[in-house]
């Protein structure tokens, strides 16, 4: 199994026209028709291939709560200074981190409230990480207890995500193979069935490529991001003639 690429191909149908009927005679019939009928097989192709991603993005969420404003916003501010030193301890360049503007609201004063709060300001801060170094941005998220026993209260901003999200920015390189490796495995399949039924494979009649599904290594359905090493899986379909 070449560059870890994993293939299994499937015959999912054949058409092939032919007349079944009792008795010697009936098959002898059908046999003829099966020799010259216009006749197909439609193989599909499977290839997958587990890839690291090549980019990351963090963002680093973290809020504060009180009855007094200024209180709140310095809390948030030193709360920002402590995440921008664990950052530059763990080795990122001011090119991979952005501080977005820290938020403080009233809950007092919203046109919808759910009653009395017992904290009338809530504040939220963030700064991003984005790195074409995935696997240090990975270490870095795991190694965030100081910032928790500094009393930073880590978190998602907005119902956004709390950890990294890896992305894999060279598809495009990885996606050529991948069609490679499925549509040579369904011509292997097609081949195969063509010798078994004693025909030989003949003209490509039409293909799909299918769309390449990216997914969590090891695990099913779609990537949310989450993953640092990703699946890539694509179920390319073509139809032969069989002669």
């Amino acid at each position: 199994m070449a560059d870890g690429t994993r293939s299994i191909g499937l015959v999912s149908a054949v058409v092939l026209a032919l007349g079944f009927a009792a008795g010697g005679v009936g098959v002898g019939k059908g046999l003829e028709r099966f020799r010259t009928a216009d006749r197909s097989v439609t193989v599909k192709g499977l290839a997958e291939k587990d890839i690291e991603a090549d980019y990351a993005v963090w963002p680093l969420g973290f809020r504060r709560a009180g009855n007094d404003f200024g209180a709140v916003q310095r809390a948030l501010a030193e709360d920002r200074d402590r995440v921008l030193a664990f950052l530059k301890t763990q080795g990122f360049a001011d090119t991979e981190i952005e501080v977005r503007p820290l938020q403080v609201q009233d809950l007092y004063a919203r046109e919808y409230g759910s009653g009395p709060q017992p904290l009338r300001f809530q504040g939220t801060g963030q700064v991003l990480v984005t790195s074409a170094k995935p696997t240090a941005v990975e270490a870095a998220s795991l190694a965030v207890d100081p910032l928790i026993q500094a009393g930073v209260q880590l978190g998602g901003v907005n119902n956004g995500p709390t950890g990294p999200r890896y992305q894999l920015r060279a598809f495009n390189e990885a996606k050529a193979p991948l069609l490679a490796e499925a549509t040579r495995n369904a011509r292997e399949q097609a081949q195969k069935f063509a010798a078994d039924a004693g025909a030989e494979l003949g003209k490509l009649r039409s293909a799909n490529q299918g769309v390449i599904q990216i997914g969590a290594a090891g695990g099913e359905g779609f990537d949310d991001g989450s993953a640092r090493l990703k699946r890539l899986r694509v179920v390319s379909t073509f139809t032969y003639a069989l002669e």
